[in-house]
């Protein structure tokens, strides 16, 4: 007697396979995604610099070169210069130590990254009042030591800082654990400390 084995016929499954949708379908979604990108952004867009340029590029001029709006440049070029170092320093240092090392807090670093996603600028802002204001839970103390942070240059930095903190580390951490360990350990095994 004799038993004969059958292997499975093996089946190729196509690593891209295009879906074939009608021609009226593809354009109607076409046609939706330009009439939504219109309606949010260009219609928006083309109010803002009609109105900007309704009395002509010279009341344009004037507005821009105004003492208030020259200082209001001037306090986003500071935020700016404080922010983002900051956060280039945070979120570096962040998703270096999430994805090269196990630690304990490991869960809790990620939930602080994510903060400022989950909690709105309003409530963030409420929060540093009570935190900072004169009535606040510090208040007294910085009003004591004439040291002002809320509606003054270091509230407007904290605020900023806190809000796009977690920006450079989301970007950061699929990226390194991407990359892996892997030359880490090969220097190691190299002999570099």
């Amino acid at each position: 007697r004799q038993v004969m084995i059958f292997a499975p016929a093996t089946v190729e499954i196509p690593a891209h396979r295009p879906l074939h949708e009608p021609v009226w379908i593809r354009w109607t979604l076409i046609v939706l995604a330009l009439i939504f990108l219109g309606g949010f952004l260009l219609i928006p867009l083309a109010a803002v610099f009609a109105n900007a340029f309704s009395h002509g590029l010279r009341a344009y001029w004037d507005a821009v070169r105004d003492r208030e709006t020259l200082l209001a440049m001037r306090l986003t070029f500071i935020t700016v210069i404080v922010a983002v170092p900051l956060n280039l320093i945070f979120g570096l240092s962040a998703s270096w130590a999430i994805t090269k090392f196990d630690f304990r807090g490991k869960n809790l670093l990620i939930t602080l990254i994510d903060l400022p996603f989950t909690v709105s600028p309003v409530i963030a802002g409420v929060i540093f009042i009570l935190l900072f204001g004169s009535r606040g839970i510090f208040g007294p103390w910085l009003s004591a030591h004439d040291i002002k942070i809320v509606f003054a240059l270091p509230g407007i930095i904290l605020a900023t800082t806190f809000v796009t903190f977690p920006f450079v580390a989301r970007e950061l951490i699929p990226l390194m654990q991407l990359q892996g360990v892997d030359d880490e350990e090969a220097a190691m095994v190299l002999g570099a400390n």
